[in-house]
């Protein structure tokens, strides 16, 4: 099976704690599995478990590759660059085995201004094309919030966006913006995972607020999550009864992509 699913949300609702559980239950199918940070805060090493001593290096920290890969020199102002530098290569130098699957960080640009119109930006967006269009594996990506950074050649690939929303008007509201740029550029199915719940009155004020996103599973806030990620352990390991609701957003995106992206 060949999946390609992005994952999105307002910054801390859980993006990396869902992709890295997610990622866990395809694995334990048999699928061969590729998760990709994309996210500037690079957590999902954390979310896996691995220590922060050991945990790979983002390809966006990489000058030298960068500026080798996009024929730019280092601190060129106003530079010429490649904007499809070679990347194929990179994925078997720099992804690391991990609970039975693969994890490949890019990090991402946080730099104010920065955008994507740079050598750094260039370089990241022909790596997540090449990820989404050319591997055979479930992928998952983990980005930060929005689509923008996918650019239309990767949506093209993209099966599924995920967006991870909390009971907040801020979540919220990010959650809705995201599924909008999504629908305009192109991704056929959207949906959400609600998470951190303290209520269930909270699930029912949320899909008032969103009514056109599908949510896929309802998670109730965690002590034992909230203990994992500041002790860096693997959530999946240490707090089974997320096995359930992500079980059923795992097999919700299996149907997905049999009907070729138009589920339910």
């Amino acid at each position: 099976m060949s999946a390609k699913i992005a994952i999105s949300g307002k910054g801390g609702v859980g993006k990396s704690t869902v992709c890295a559980v997610l990622g866990q239950l395809f694995a334990k199918d048999g699928l061969e599995v590729l998760m990709i940070d994309a996210d500037p805060t690079v957590s999902l090493a954390s979310a896996l478990g691995i220590p922060l001593a050991q945990s790979p290096e983002p390809l966006i920290n990489m000058k030298e590759l960068i500026h080798e890969r996009t024929s730019t020199k280092a601190d060129a102002v106003g530079a010429y660059f490649r904007l499809n530098p070679k990347v194929s290569d990179l994925p078997a130098k720099f992804s690391r085995d991990v609970n039975n699957l693969k994890l490949f960080v890019l990090g991402g640009i946080s730099r104010a201004g920065s955008g994507c119109a740079c050598p750094e930006g260039a370089f990241l967006k022909a790596m997540l094309t090449h990820l989404i269009l050319h591997r055979e594996e479930v992928v998952l990506v983990d980005l930060a919030a929005g689509v923008e950074f996918l650019g239309r050649a990767s949506i093209e690939g993209i099966d599924a966006l995920l967006i991870v929303v909390e009971p907040g008007g801020r979540s919220i509201e990010t959650a809705v913006n995201i599924a909008r740029m999504g629908a305009e550029l192109g991704i056929k199915y959207i949906a959400a995972i609600a998470n951190k719940l303290t209520d269930p009155q909270q699930l029912a004020a949320i899909q008032s607020q969103m009514p056109a996103i599908p949510i896929l599973a309802a998670i109730e806030y965690s002590t034992a999550i909230q203990q994992a990620d500041l002790q860096r352990k693997d959530v999946f390991a240490t707090c089974p009864t997320l096995a359930d609701p992500l079980g059923r957003v795992k097999a919700a995106l299996k149907a997905v992509v049999a009907s070729g992206g138009e589920g339910k």
